[in-house]
């Protein structure tokens, strides 16, 4: 190894972490390349959706939440990150550069990192069991320290925006080109992205909460109870691609809090694919003070079957083959 740089394994193990990050749709969109003193992470235009997400918010959402995994995973290994997002403005698809430092883990650190394997989207019914407000309150405070707000929509701001959701659900409905990319990635059985049939259950007639309808979905939900699931909205002061990048790591930090707590939870965001029913949450739900980036859907399970773990690509696929190996080994 190079002196003062992890070796070879501990990068690797941390990138295997750090790729379970959750992508809309699953299309990880992301790559990374060693480089002298850590890694810089970049996106993958080449796996934008380009119906649903024409302006690369969704994208820009999911590279945050992969940074705010790769942080977590090399703190959770000894190593403590100090980031540099957005560095090149001549090169919008270069996100960060991460530099490592030698670190002593925190029980959080790897309490958080222990938590990586064990979340799952889970797209079944909640139970209607409370979730204390101390455990709100330290998902809260874990998104502010990353960038973000969290507001529970509740009451009036809740039906506004379940009422926006089904009206996003509505138009996209009758949106030929946007079921068709939909359906190209979903239902798959098989491959390392896109959403697999064995995580998608069947939607149900009278949800309180509408959900994506994926293709051919699989997994049984035997709740018989409606969704009490809570729903939170994640803001950022600026709607600017900084501002998203951080959101996605403060979405991360909170759908990891909260599988350390053992919520489970789900990532939405069809509702804020569209910018006319983005400026309704934005004024109905965060009060205009924010702007809206991801809404999470939160809760206790109704199942004791445990969810399967959705596949992801390889580490070889997204650390770019120019990267220089360490030492003599092979790159990763």
């Amino acid at each position: 190894m190079r002196y003062g740089l992890p070796d070879v394994e501990i990068i690797e193990t941390a990138l295997t972490l750090a790729v379970r990050a959750p992508s809309v749709h699953n299309t990880q969109p992301w790559r990374f390349r060693i480089v002298d003193r850590g890694l810089r992470l970049y996106s993958d235009p080449a796996r934008a959706l380009r119906v649903t997400d024409p302006d690369q918010r969704d994208l820009l959402l999911s590279c945050g939440a992969v940074l705010h995994h790769l942080r977590i995973a090399f703190a959770s290994l000894g190593w403590s990150t100090v980031v540099d997002r957005m560095p090149d403005p001549h090169r919008p698809d270069h996100l960060a550069t991460v530099e490592l430092v030698r670190y002593r883990p925190t029980m959080t650190d790897i309490a958080l990192g222990a938590a990586i394997t064990r979340r799952r989207t889970d797209r079944r019914s909640f139970t209607s069991e409370p979730i204390p407000q101390g455990y709100l309150g330290l998902m809260t405070e874990r998104a502010a320290a990353n960038g973000a707000s969290v507001r529970q929509a509740a009451y009036e701001s809740r039906r506004t925006l379940v009422e926006t959701m089904y009206d996003a659900a509505r138009r996209h409905a009758g949106d030929h080109e946007y079921a068709l990319e939909l359906a190209e990635w979903s239902g798959r059985q098989g491959g390392s992205d896109g959403v697999p049939s064995a995580s998608t259950p069947r939607a149900r007639r009278g949800r309180a909460i509408p959900s994506r309808i994926f293709a051919s979905p699989r997994l049984v939900d035997t709740s018989r109870e409606p969704d009490y699931a809570e729903l939170l909205v994640l803001g950022t002061v600026s709607d600017s691609r900084l501002s998203r990048l951080q959101a996605g790591e403060a979405l991360s930090a909170v759908l990891l809090t909260a599988t350390n707590i053992g919520l489970s939870t789900c990532l939405l965001t069809e509702a804020l694919e569209v910018p006319e029913l983005r400026h309704r949450i934005r004024a109905g739900v965060l009060d205009g003070t924010a702007y809206p980036q991801a809404i999470i859907r939160i809760g206790w399970s109704d199942s004791d079957v445990a969810l399967p773990a959705v596949p992801r690509r390889p580490v070889s696929e997204v650390l770019e083959t120019s990267a220089a190996p360490l030492c003599d080994s092979p790159s990763v």
